[in-house]
């Protein structure tokens, strides 16, 4: 040891060893770690340790310790020791891992640990190679002071993780033999017979949107009510104004002359005479010229390059600047979606950077039940997207009880008030849009292509526009939802007799269908007899670019067919018991009686429905909780896997707080983005989660979803369509069975408690 060390502890004295025995006493380690880092690694020579006891306890090169690699250049060993540790000497040599046959021992003296605190001057680790060759290590030390608490923490995770797994031999898929007739599993898992006995009730914030017509949850026409026209709306669409006392009184619905719209001349709309020819459907439609330029219109779509003109070059450069309103329209999203819409936003015309969904077709085609399910899908993803619906400007601009006589086509005054909400539904649209909105779902029945013509000269240079047609065939299902309008519309809810305001939509129904015009016209995706999720055809037109192509895919796996899914957590595991996160721990005793009450809970609820199935993530714990079901095929989902905790994986939140204060504060200011070091933000875990939301949208059966919190908060603010940011915050918990009713009337949801 030098001078310097020496002398250092010879003026400490006394006082030096009170504090000395102060350590002692308090029971703490030195977690050592020794790193070396060279960014030239030679050959299969890896970096080793040894020396004397207790570090390695013998100077023999062949049972030197082996370093581990913690990056490509950086190479650590860890140990423990007590504070007041003899002096370890030791020195660092290059090795095959499993081989002594090269040994190269670095040059000079021993090293020595005193404290945790190597002596002597700082100096590389040498190592020479030949004459002429030198390799240079850079050694770094760190050294803190952990708890016995902690290091028995640690131990304990440690042990668990290298417990292996009890579900190793499970595969993948597969599928039980069918349950053993008056099987009860114990009596501390038994249920009652009327399952009705374990329902809780559901957040106020629920997925119960089934119990409301779909038409009300869309966007509030703000162009009516910023003017001051309407402060509020009954059912009927008349004007509630509260008064000073507390009391309401009603006004009558405000006429055309209150508000002048301004209506586009669609007679010098898109005239042009270009076609273009279909990607995907081979046939020719008409196509509107762009920018002045003539010629045939190529539809560049969201994400194709525009090229700019250099001012000192000759040559096309790609402009790649982001504007503050491409930031604003960027969505709230990571991985897939994030580098799309970067690739869409910054090198797509600046029209495309926003998207209008413009609905097509006759009343009761399930128009908007289409938009509020793509509407939710994408906000989902990350999309700020909206929901306009005509229907809703128009009865709060005309009132709600119009009779089939106003729909027309040869009632110039209907024609015009239809028109003129249309607009202002187009304007309020395109506004939000340049206020940072992304995606704009316009719906209405749009049934003739001069009404298509006027909202394509709206959305000139500010949108671009995607026509979605829903073409319907099938009498049973078209007659199916004229009941539904009749029953939930708005239109008919002053309407006592049911059978009068079915005569009423059908008289109105045949005024379109007189004057319909099926789409032929710009891009288009066509949806024809998809509603009963049996076959059908969706034809696309100069369709292109990430998201258009997003919405074609989930459009093509959608369908109205009722089926319940039920989400659960796992059992209780032990983990759970400690509070720590992550992990692969099996269940804890009342986890396998969950696990039990659960099976009957199945084998009650779906005894009729036989081609159900069961998905687990493929962490143990959740195919523990699945393993007493039988007579249903059981799938293990790598997506439904819990978020990655990264080097946090095990830890308790109050270690996290204690030992990694930073990480702490910033998951407790965002969590929604938060990504732990080495693991998942919420975000990550939405991406990984779209082909499972896209499998239970198509899945015709019920489903049993077995997993994890985070990712059971995402799947259900998916049904829900709860905000992203609520989704860390969403309450999920233990031993409650979620049933999401899917069907033609929205999506409803019921809560079971099978325990505490």
């Amino acid at each position: 040891m030098g001078t310097g060390a020496s002398k250092s502890t010879e003026e400490g004295g006394s006082q030096g060893m009170g504090e000395e025995e102060e350590r002692n006493q308090a029971g703490g380690q030195l977690y050592v770690s020794l790193k070396m880092e060279n960014y030239k690694r030679k050959g299969d020579l890896i970096p080793h340790v040894y020396g004397s006891v207790p570090l390695v306890g013998s100077w023999d090169s062949s049972k030197a310790l082996s370093m581990e690699r913690e990056s490509a250049s950086l190479w650590e060993l860890s140990f423990v020791v007590p504070p007041n540790h003899e002096t370890l000497d030791f020195k660092f040599l290059l090795k095959p891992k499993y081989s002594n046959v090269l040994c190269i021992v670095e040059e000079g003296p021993n090293r020595q640990l005193i404290g945790g605190t190597l002596q002597g001057d700082a100096r590389l680790a040498l190592f020479r190679l030949n004459a002429d060759e030198v390799l240079e290590y850079r050694v770094l030390i760190q050294a803190d002071r952990v708890s016995p608490f902690d290091l028995a923490a640690s131990w304990r995770a440690y042990q668990e993780n290298l417990r292996p797994s009890a579900v190793r031999g499970i595969p993948d898929v597969s599928i039980n033999s069918a349950p053993e007739m008056n099987a009860e599993n114990g009596s501390s898992a038994s249920l009652e017979l009327d399952l009705e006995h374990y329902v809780v009730p559901a957040p106020t914030t629920s997925a119960n949107s089934g119990l409301f017509y779909a038409a009300n949850n869309t966007e509030t026409p703000r162009s009516l009510t910023l003017a001051g026209v309407f402060s509020n709306m009954d059912g009927s669409g008349n004007v509630l104004h509260p008064s000073k006392d507390g009391s309401v009184s009603v006004d009558r619905p405000a006429t055309i002359k209150e508000m002048q719209v301004i209506v586009p001349d669609s007679s010098r709309i898109y005239s042009g005479s270009g076609v273009v020819e279909s990607k995907s459907v081979g046939t020719f439609s008409p196509s509107q010229k762009q920018d002045g330029h003539r010629g045939l219109l190529v539809d560049r779509g969201v994400g194709s390059p525009r090229l700019v003109k250099s001012a000192s070059a000759s040559t096309f450069t790609v402009d790649l600047r982001l504007d503050t309103e491409t930031k604003n329209s960027m969505p709230a999203a990571a991985g897939a979606v994030a580098a799309a819409a970067v690739a869409d936003q910054m090198l797509g015309p600046k029209e495309d950077r926003h998207l209008a969904i413009v609905l097509v077709g006759l009343p009761a085609r399930g128009k908007t039940f289409t938009a509020a399910k793509l509407t939710r899908y994408l906000r989902w993803l990350g999309h700020d997207t909206k929901h306009f619906n005509v229907g809703k400007y128009r009865r709060l601009k005309h009132g709600a009880n119009q009779s089939a006589d106003f729909f027309r086509a040869d009632n110039p005054e209907g024609m015009e008030a239809r028109n003129e909400v249309a607009a202002l539904a187009m304007e309020d649209m395109i506004s939000w849009m340049q206020e940072g909105g992304q995606v704009g779902i316009f719906d209405a029945t749009n049934s003739s292509r001069k009404r298509r013509n006027m909202l394509m000269k709206m959305a000139e240079g500010k949108c671009k526009i995607i026509f979605l047609e829903s073409l319907c065939n099938d009498e049973r299902i078209i007659e199916r939802n004229i009941r539904l309008k009749i029953q939930q519309s708005p239109d008919y809810a002053e309407q006592p007799d049911f059978e009068a305001g079915l005569q009423d939509f059908k008289d109105r129904l045949a005024n379109y269908e007189k004057v319909y015009e099926t789409v032929e016209e710009g891009s288009y995706i066509k949806m024809i007899d998809m509603a009963s999720g049996h076959g059908g055809q969706i034809q696309v037109n100069n369709i292109s670019g990430y998201l258009p192509g997003r919405i074609v895919f989930f459009l093509v796996n959608t369908h109205l067919t009722p089926r319940p899914i039920l989400l659960t957590r796992h059992g209780e595991s032990k983990d759970n018991v400690r509070g720590r996160i992550g992990g692969d721990t099996a269940l804890s005793d009342a986890g396998e009686i969950y696990a039990k009450k659960l099976t009957n809970f199945i084998e009650k609820r779906l005894k009729s429905e036989r081609a159900a199935s069961i998905w687990t993530s493929t962490l143990q714990r959740t195919i523990l909780t699945a393993s007493p079901i039988v007579g249903f095929p059981k799938i293990q989902w790598r997506a439904l896997d819990e978020i990655n905790a990264g080097v946090c994986d095990g830890m308790t939140y109050e270690e996290i707080k204690k030992n990694m204060p930073e990480e702490y504060e910033a998951r407790k200011k965002d969590k929604l983005r938060y990504r732990y070091p080495r693991g998942e933000s919420y975000l990550d875990v939405i991406q990984r989660l779209e082909p499972v939301i896209i499998e239970l949208e198509r899945q015709r059966a019920p489903v049993v979803v077995i997993s994890h919190q985070a990712v059971l908060r995402a799947l259900y603010a998916y049904f829900a369509d709860r905000p992203l940011k609520e989704i860390p915050h969403i309450e999920v918990p233990l031993h409650t069975i979620i049933e999401i009713q899917m069907g033609v009337t929205g999506v409803q949801e019921k809560r079971y408690k099978l325990m505490d």
